[in-house]
């Protein structure tokens, strides 16, 4: 034993001297002078320079960039338009599903090239489908997208068919063009509800507090959401004559996101970011444009101008939704009391008796 250790000196009692130099009322962690015992020198280490972590993110904020965001609201367009389009081919509306049918192509594009502009290289999506992981939910939405795209590409392409020569091979295309079409259509409406609904397990399944407590209602909220835009592009596209189900079609989108909206309010602490500061102003006119494109929907069923008006207020819904989420997520990465205090929280309800 050397001089500085001494043997007769409990363990116990060297702690409790080191834990006493930590509780200085500097803040700063202090190592208290040891004494030897007796008529022993006194050995003094002078005071360490200890920086807090206080006030400092526990969590990393989300690396994915605001395309991610727009990612969200092209994605859940593109499924509810071909859920239209699919409707549309089997009630006989050919205009509305012609509209259905192009903005669905039209959203997947949009969503594939945010998707890989955010990735950075296009050869990461590539990447990603050379494993199917079905406990990971950006797999399984990688090729989710990957089906919807063709299906949804070869049912829209179909709608050029009218404009092909009657007779040759052109002609053979013209005729064969509409059944395949409507096959393809059926086969990307089959597909949508999942499209629709995968981004909000996706966030969900993040360590993001105000994503992951959200995770019973972000996907309702991102299907009424994608049904809401959908009805919207059509309201304002369509022909009047073939709107009449898109107006019952936002009614139910406004109840199933309303009714998600407010779970996302009843989640605790990580429902602050939701209701507060510019994340919760978006998610607030989101509903508000939400409220007003349905009932100016519900009444604009001989005015062209207030089906216009409807359906560009459901639009802006849901773009407003998609992007207040998001942005409500980075707000609660950024701050540790969204993510130490739930924590505390549940650990002292599992050791209560």
């Amino acid at each position: 034993m050397t001089d500085e250790t001494p043997s007769n000196e409990p363990v116990g009692a060297r702690f409790r001297e080191f834990q006493a130099g930590l509780d200085q009322p500097d803040g700063k962690r202090h190592r208290q002078p040891r004494r030897r015992g007796g008529d022993g020198e006194q050995l003094t280490v002078p005071p360490a320079d200890f920086a807090s972590y206080y006030g400092r993110p526990v969590l990393k904020p989300p690396v994915w960039k605001y395309d991610i965001a727009g990612y969200l609201f092209t994605g859940g367009l593109a499924a509810g338009s071909a859920l239209i389009g699919a409707g549309a081919q089997l009630t006989g509306r050919p205009g509305l599903r012609k509209v259905g049918r192009w903005t669905a192509l039209g959203g997947v594009a949009a969503s594939t090239y945010l998707l890989v502009h955010d990735l950075g290289r296009p050869s990461r999506f590539h990447h990603m489908l050379r494993v199917a992981k079905v406990t990971s939910p950006m797999s399984v939405g990688t090729w989710i997208l990957a089906a919807f795209g063709p299906l949804a590409g070869v049912a829209a392409v179909a709608e050029l068919a009218p404009l092909l020569p009657q007779h040759g091979v052109l002609g053979l295309a013209r005729r064969i063009a509409p059944p395949i079409g409507n096959v393809a259509g059926l086969a990307a409406a089959a597909t949508a509800p999942a499209l629709a609904t995968y981004t909000g397990v996706l966030l969900a399944d993040t360590a993001v507090p105000s994503w992951h407590d959200a995770y019973p209602s972000l996907p309702f909220v991102f299907a009424g959401s994608a049904l809401a835009a959908a009805s919207g592009v059509g309201l304002i596209a369509a022909p009047a004559a073939e709107t009449a189900p898109l107006r019952r079609l936002a009614l139910a989108a406004a109840a199933v996101e309303f009714g998600g909206g407010h779970q996302l309010e009843r989640q605790g602490l990580t429902s602050e970011p939701y209701k507060h500061g510019r994340s919760g102003r978006l998610v607030k006119a989101g509903r508000a444009l939400l409220a007003v494109g349905t009932v100016t929907a519900l009444l604009s069923r001989r005015s062209r101008v207030l089906s216009a008006f409807s359906g560009a207020a459901l639009v802006a819904s849901s773009v407003a939704t998609r992007f207040g989420v998001f942005e409500a997520g980075r707000v609660s990465a950024r701050d540790p009391k969204y993510t130490v205090v739930p924590q505390r929280e549940r650990l002292r309800s599992t050791t209560q008796p």
